[in-house]
């Protein structure tokens, strides 16, 4: 008896959480969420062309490309203290220490 009465309490302290759950709605509508949606911004970046001319000077900052096997690209051999640059699409027979432009060639 002592047994029967030990079980049935057992069995009712187990059934007593199911019996006290509420029933869950789980297809409730939940609160829409906002997305934000960033534009995305293209920039261009803008290459400033440059016309250069006999006399003036590369600026220290400008990129180029200091040209060394100057009979491929059809130039004649630098005179010394002079090389061939390439900036943009153009070929500048610079000074090396002063940087004043030389002589210029538009590339092919």
């Amino acid at each position: 008896m002592k047994r029967l009465v030990l079980a049935t309490v057992a069995l009712s302290l187990l059934a007593a959480p199911a019996a006290f759950a509420q029933p869950q709605d789980f297809h409730h509508k939940r609160p829409q969420q906002t997305h934000v949606v960033k534009k995305k911004v293209v920039t261009k970046k803008v290459v400033t062309r440059r016309d250069w001319k006999r006399g003036h000077r590369v600026p220290h900052g400008q990129h180029y490309t200091v040209v060394r096997d100057y009979g491929r690209y059809h130039l004649r051999r630098p005179p010394h203290g002079q090389h061939w640059v390439r900036v943009d699409n153009q070929y500048l027979l610079v000074g090396i220490t002063s940087g004043i432009i030389a002589a210029l060639v538009n590339a092919q």
